[in-house]
């Protein structure tokens, strides 16, 4: 029987030697070509993480890919998804692949399908390729005499383009100390490398920077449960020195802080758009439901547009390339809870490498640590942050209609009022005294995710407990 692939947002994730092995990388490889020639395509690039065996799913996905009559490239070595991004755009290629699972645990490998424009397949694309593997036609034989696949490094260009978007001038001439944990993954040795080429003044320092296939024994996702060693690196320094963490693929980033205190994407992401206001630059917010109450308030600072959408990146790539068609909609920034943040001057796409540096150009232009800037955030804002998320595993037979069905009844909230109901995705209920829950369902398995943001630590502990109790009815 023909194993069934299904495609999530980004592409097709399943477990190494299970239902992720080259037979069916092939079939998806086939599928994605018939849909870039189908589109008029003529080229496309490949990548791969540090994953077991990504370098030969990535071979066997460019060998079709070739033998389909496509000018392929194929990465030397492993590589960030977002320079794989880059690349796409850098050599005009019609679309990209990168072999990887990004942030998931080990067993599990991944085909993650890129658009033209350097960012993640939107759902018209993914769609596309999807609908190719029901119509697949015979997958055809490569012969390397024939179809060429073509190397390619583009390292140096991708610094570059990382150049054009930070303040080179302050990286250059302030010292300082950060420290980067690669989680073994794809990030290892990028910010060291960039640090040696422009000559930085800032020392990096790597943390699980040797590539590892087993993420040094944890899942590759940069939550608080698997940065141990480097909470404990950061334990015996002091403000402001900090370290950044990317992904199994860095295409998100996290944050510790001397002293061994986790930073948040929220709390990275409002740093992080403070610090593009703070270059004079402009445009409209994006920001997922999820996403930090302090992101509002500080647009409404700034005088920005605000969009907010469901979760999921593809919805701020879409966003991005709205504003690349029409300068009014131009976008200054786009994040995520789950650590995807974009920003102005780049390509449409996660990005932790760049966001790493950005976090570190921002403790050296105003002198401060990450806490304290974040500090200066929440006063601005008259707001503090606080915020948990839980997940609930729930019985099969879960109906997630009836839940939305029962909240949307609810007029208050671990005694709190429900000021305001919003059902972009899920159920979130704003409510008084400044805090918010969430409660988004799976669409795949019986899980509810459930979110808040208030002023404490102990207000959001009883808004998690009530908001648990009320999906369990």
């Amino acid at each position: 029987m023909v194993e069934v692939i299904r495609f999530g947002t980004d592409g097709w994730r399943d477990i190494i030697a299970d239902g992720f092995t080259v037979e069916n990388v092939r079939r998806v490889a086939q599928a994605h070509a018939q849909f870039l020639l189908a589109s008029g395509g003529s080229s496309v690039v490949v990548g791969f993480d540090t994953r077991f065996a990504s370098p030969r799913f990535a071979r066997a996905a460019a060998e079709v890919m070739a033998a389909n009559g496509l000018k392929t490239f194929l990465a030397k070595a492993f590589t960030p998804t977002p320079v794989l991004s880059f690349a796409v755009v850098h050599l005009g290629a019609a679309g990209g692949v990168m072999i990887t699972a990004s942030h998931n645990p080990p067993e599990y490998n991944g085909y993650k399908v890129k658009g033209p424009y350097g960012g993640s397949a939107t759902p018209e694309i993914v769609a596309s390729v999807e609908a190719q593997i029901q119509a697949l036609r015979p997958i055809p034989d490569f012969d390397a005499a024939r179809h060429s696949i073509e190397l390619f490094d583009v390292r140096q260009e991708y610094y570059a383009s990382l150049a054009g978007v930070l303040d080179m001038d302050v990286l250059r001439n302030k010292g300082g100390l950060l420290y980067h944990d690669a989680m073994g993954g794809a990030g290892c040795g990028w910010l060291e490398g960039f640090a040696k080429k422009f000559k930085l003044a800032a020392e990096v320092r790597p943390v699980h920077g040797v590539p590892s296939p087993m993420f040094y024994g944890v899942n590759p996702e940069p939550v608080p449960q698997s940065l141990e060693s480097l909470r404990a690196v950061l334990g015996g320094h002091s403000d402001p020195v900090f370290g950044s963490v990317t992904d199994g693929d860095a295409d998100r980033v996290g944050a510790v802080l001397a002293g061994g205190q986790f930073f948040n994407s929220h709390q990275i992401f409002a740093v992080l758009l403070k610090r593009m206001v703070g270059k004079g630059l402009t445009g409209r917010v994006v920001k997922t439901v999820s996403s930090s109450q302090i992101i509002d308030r500080l647009c409404a600072l700034y005088g920005l547009e605000l969009l907010e959408t469901p979760v999921g990146f593809k919805y701020i790539t879409d966003a991005f390339l709205e504003g690349e068609a029409n300068p009014a909609k131009r976008v200054l920034i786009g994040g995520e809870e789950s650590g995807g943040l974009a920003v102005q001057g780049h390509i449409p796409e996660r990005d932790g490498l760049l966001n790493s540096l950005l976090l570190l150009e921002a403790t050296l232009v105003t002198g401060k640590s990450l806490r304290e800037l974040f500090a200066d955030i929440e006063r601005e804002v008259d707001l503090t942050h606080a915020y948990d998320r839980v997940d609930m595993r729930l019985g099969a037979g879960f109906d997630k209609a009836a839940m939305y069905e029962r909240l949307l009844g609810f007029t208050e909230l671990a005694g709190r009022e429900v000021e305001r109901v919003v059902t972009l995705d899920g159920v979130k209920f704003m409510l008084s005294g400044g805090a918010w829950v969430l409660f988004r369902a799976s669409g795949t398995e019986p899980l509810v995710r459930v979110y808040s943001e208030a002023r404490s630590t102990v207000e959001v502990a009883a808004i998690l407990q009530a908001a648990t109790a009320a999906v369990q009815g």
